[in-house]
């Protein structure tokens, strides 16, 4: 039992002596109380002889995990050595007593972020699409530690709370960076805390090589397909090079059929151009005919922008009328344009500005997966 009855401790008669503050945290998964107060020897000694607490390093402090804590015998034994103040965990009701558990979900998407948050995402110009993603798992942070400043959180409890991710929702790699770096935007950024404040462990990224179909499995996907602005859709994600959403935010000023490029506003609002093929204009000039599209090249049926779902059904039945048995989905024909470009050896410079990838490396991970970048003989063929 955490709170038992505790005979009062006047501070006017006690002024003289230290304080230590108690307070609830979570080690290793487990809450804990922490026992804290300036360096005093005497209370180190009697926290060691009268009292079950450990220290630990990682905490700052000595602690008893909360199954454990008795006020009462915590209170005899220091009372004449220091003035215990309990108002933290006092007032904590018999529900917040049981161990800690990530909170659902569903509670932090009503809860109001902190001040300043938003307005500083918006202000570093973070894409809508991360911006939704910080606040959604921010909102779920600040859910698990309701009822506390967030300010006033530790590093440790932080380690803790991603651990707890790991260990009950089993999170990817990429969610855990995605939710440590929601975090650390709003100590860093928000409260404007030098990053040496702030240490937590990231994971080690795994190297999975991208899934590609071949020319002629894409080809039949695009010959398969009646639909025109289907058809038009494939077709231009893969001769493009696009991420679907970069295809699908196209207008049609961005098609300059006398230059030959078309203007695309990339990821982090980075405008690039690339050339498209006679063949490719042929078929939009004839989707235009039929379509009428009046804003975005690919319109849904009651005007504005297509959906990304419905993108994404596209491609999969195309592939399925197609008899392809792989998974598809139209990530892969942005993969499949630069590995068939590798392929016929065109410079990785020049893929990686048509990608639209910052880094070098992000591109050259497509050497990994085509086929003939480089003449390969294999070791068997001399000796049969």
């Amino acid at each position: 039992m955490l709170i038992s009855c505790v005979k009062y401790q006047n501070p006017d008669s006690l002024s003289l002596l230290p304080n230590i503050t108690l307070k609830r945290s979570v080690r290793k998964g487990e809450v804990v109380v922490r026992i804290e107060f300036p360096y005093n020897k005497e209370i180190i000694d009697v926290i060691k002889q009268k009292t079950t607490a450990v220290w630990s390093a990682n905490l700052g402090c000595w602690y008893i995990p909360e199954s454990k804590f008795n006020l009462g015998n915590f209170f005899t034994a220091l009372r004449e050595v220091a003035f215990i103040d309990y108002s933290d965990i006092k007032n904590k009701s018999s529900e917040d007593n049981k161990p800690a558990t990530l909170k659902n979900t569903k509670q932090s998407n009503n809860l109001i972020l902190p001040q300043g948050y938003l307005e500083r995402l918006q202000q570093e110009r973070y894409s809508k699409n991360t911006i939704k993603i910080y606040t959604h798992y921010f909102k779920d942070f600040a859910a698990h530690f309701s009822g506390r400043e967030l300010p006033d959180i530790t590093k440790e409890e932080i380690n803790e709370y991603i651990l707890q991710l790991i260990n009950e929702r089993n999170i990817s790699s990429s969610q855990q960076n995605q939710r440590i770096n929601s975090i650390k935007f709003y100590y860093e950024k928000v409260l404007q805390r030098n990053k040496e404040y702030y240490d937590i462990g990231r994971p080690r990224k795994s190297r999975h090589l991208p899934d590609v179909l071949s020319k002629e499995e894409i080809g039949k996907m695009i010959k398969i397909t009646d639909n025109l602005k289907h058809k038009c859709l494939i077709a231009i994600i893969y001769s493009c090079g696009l991420r679907r959403k970069e295809a699908l935010t196209l207008k049609i000023e961005d098609i300059d059929s006398k230059r030959m490029l078309i203007k695309i506003n990339g990821k982090g609002d980075k405008d690039r151009y690339i050339g498209f093929s006679n063949n490719l204009l042929e078929m939009l000039r004839a989707y235009y005919r039929e379509c009428r599209p009046t804003d975005y090249l690919f319109q849904g049926q009651n005007g504005g922008m297509y959906s990304e779902e419905s993108a994404w059904k596209v491609v999969k039945q195309a592939a399925r009328k197609a008899g392809i048995k792989r998974r598809v989905y139209p990530h892969i024909l942005r993969h499949s344009f630069a590995t068939h470009h590798i392929e016929q050896g065109v410079d990785i410079r020049f893929i990686q500005e048509w990608l639209g990838h910052e880094s070098i490396k992000t591109t050259q991970r497509y050497t990994h997966v085509a086929g003939n970048n480089f003449k390969f003989k294999n070791l068997l063929d001399d000796l049969l």
